[in-house]
């Protein structure tokens, strides 16, 4: 869809469909000659008034202000999504990681250790280590979500 308006009627605007084209000048010609016939222009045109001297109405381009705000709302998106799947993550190491912790508290007692004790403790290192690292970039991320939480919230807001 298309708009024109008129210099001397700025307030008068004409609606054609399609794009701007000599067609939809014309079309908009229509309307216009309709509305003087009607008696609903507010301004007397003089005569040789043609389609060439329409001025077309653009659509208002997105601030720069809304498009720093669309695109913090699509990063607050990003970190929280990063945020969710931290979260998984150390959800689905932590029970094994404490287990593996627990076999760790071992080693600082006077108690016997089973050779079976310390195969786990070996082999559950790794799981360990994921764990304590995906925990610290969880509680990281975390932080970093509550600006992205109150970002959404502002932009929710009705």
């Amino acid at each position: 869809m298309v708009q024109y308006t008129l210099a001397q009627s700025p307030e008068v605007i004409l609606a054609v469909s399609g794009k701007d084209s000599r067609k939809a000048r014309e079309k908009a010609m229509d309307q216009l000659v309709e509305l003087m016939d009607d008696g609903k222009l507010p301004t007397n045109l003089a005569d040789g008034f043609g389609p060439h001297q329409f001025i077309e109405v653009k659509e208002p381009e997105s601030t720069p202000d809304l498009k720093e705000k669309e695109d913090a709302v699509v990063e607050a998106v990003q970190v929280l999504s990063h945020l969710a799947t931290l979260k998984v993550k150390t959800q689905e190491s932590r029970g094994e990681a404490l287990e593996v912790r627990e076999l760790v508290d071992l080693l600082f007692t006077d108690e016997p250790i089973t050779e079976e004790q310390i195969a786990s403790l070996k082999d559950g290192f790794k799981s360990l280590k994921n764990f304590a690292q995906s925990n610290l970039k969880f509680r990281e991320a975390r932080s970093q979500a509550e600006a992205a939480r109150q970002v959404l919230d502002e932009a929710l807001k009705s």
